[in-house]
């Protein structure tokens, strides 16, 4: 048995260029930083996976966390404020597993349509674990590809910000894959508030070969713009 998580943590360079607004609720980025720090390091599970870890928050994290093992995919973009400038020391963009025990690299890597996405692979007793965040546009179709075959054995959990709703990533991925089913009372992984014709349920556990169970969304209090996904596997 294998507890799991997922949770896009929101790199502030995108928060500032895609809403208007964030500064407003977040002045100080550091703030938000120890928030989301304090959410992670208070989660009980053995594996968590996190997207958009600017360097600031990956540094935190760190420090927070010393009894836990970091793997580590550092994206070779590295977002460039546009509209306002940016408030963080080191704007790098990772993608992150933590792993509370022992995990073995197995594989990492940028899509090659999107140098700000990817997937960082680690074994974890016995079960792949895959990281991944995915392109909300017409590039994800490689991406998808690139996924099944790099799982094509099991068993394995992919975890991540998909950018698509269960049914288009089990269209993309094949009919080995099952996406882990919400509570039908669950909360958004995705707030939209007014944009409602984008999916507000983008944030998945997906496995292949073994069961995911126990699954619900977290409520992280605002200091992302995604909830945290949490599941039981095997």
């Amino acid at each position: 048995m294998i507890t799991v998580a997922t949770w896009n943590v929101l790199h502030r360079v995108h928060a500032d260029n895609w809403d208007s607004s964030f500064a407003g609720r977040w002045p100080e980025d550091k703030v938000r930083i120890e928030g989301v720090t304090s959410v992670v390091a208070g989660r009980s599970e053995q594996v968590i996976a996190l997207q958009e870890v600017s360097g600031d928050q990956l540094a935190s994290l760190r420090e927070a966390l010393p009894g836990r093992e970091f793997h580590v995919l550092r994206y070779p973009r590295v977002p460039r404020p546009r509209r306002v400038a940016s408030m963080l020391q080191d704007r790098t963009e990772h993608l992150v597993l933590i792993v509370a025990g022992a995990g073995r690299n197995f594989a990492a890597g940028a899509f090659a349509s999107d140098p700000g996405k990817g997937y960082l692979a680690v074994l974890v007793d016995g079960v792949l674990i895959v990281a991944t965040h995915v392109t909300g546009d017409d590039r994800r179709g490689g991406q998808f590809a690139r996924l099944a075959e790099l799982t094509a054995g099991g068993p394995v959990v992919l975890l991540g910000d998909f950018n698509a709703p269960a049914a288009e990533v089990v269209a993309a991925l094949g009919t080995h894959y099952t996406v882990a089913e919400l509570p039908v009372d669950a909360i958004a992984t995705r707030p939209r508030g007014s944009d409602a014709e984008k999916s507000q349920f983008i944030d998945h556990v997906v496995t292949r070969g073994i069961t995911a169970r126990d699954t619900a969304v977290e409520d992280v209090a605002g200091v992302s713009d995604h909830n945290l996904v949490r599941a039981t596997i095997g």
